[in-house]
């Protein structure tokens, strides 16, 4: 029997541009504490990461710049739309993301938001170092090759 997609499971942002402007190393799972009025806001799926980034100050991980709209029924209880929101991650996990980004000249950058299976919002971040403009125009013509290779294979 086929297994039914889990109802929880839900992508509320993804950062697309994140891929082409950056060649990501590897990626992390991370929990976000968020404001109830936040969480509502994703529930409705109003939200950005596409300017946002991650940075590891003072021994915590923080994502800066990201958009979450206001949630009309909190009132005066809401929340900032663009505040800092401290990342969840292991000791270890921080402590390899901050020798990555102070030794090597890496770049946090969030891929992908979302709801786990258990309905909580988690963050996808990726290690990356930044391309440069050769590199992204070889990507995009390697990109091109496969789709017309894939053309020439639909047809003969």
């Amino acid at each position: 029997m086929a297994k039914l997609p889990d109802p929880n499971y839900k992508i509320i942002a993804e950062n697309r541009r994140a891929r082409f402007d950056y060649a990501i190393e590897s990626d992390l799972e991370a929990g976000i504490v968020l404001a109830g009025s936040e969480v509502k806001s994703l529930r409705t799926g109003q939200s950005s990461i596409a300017d946002s980034y991650a940075s590891v100050e003072g021994g915590e991980l923080w994502l800066i710049n990201a958009y979450i709209a206001p949630y009309k029924q909190a009132g005066t209880f809401g929340h900032e739309e663009r505040r800092r929101r401290k990342l969840l991650v292991s000791r270890r996990e921080l402590a390899r993301l901050a020798q990555a980004v102070g030794r090597e000249g890496m770049t946090l950058v969030p891929l992908v938001m979302y709801f786990n299976h258990k309905g909580r919002v988690k963050l996808k971040i990726g290690v990356a170092k930044g391309k440069r403009l050769a590199d992204k125009r070889a990507t995009e013509a390697k990109r091109d090759w496969n789709r017309q290779k894939q053309r020439l294979l639909k047809r003969g």
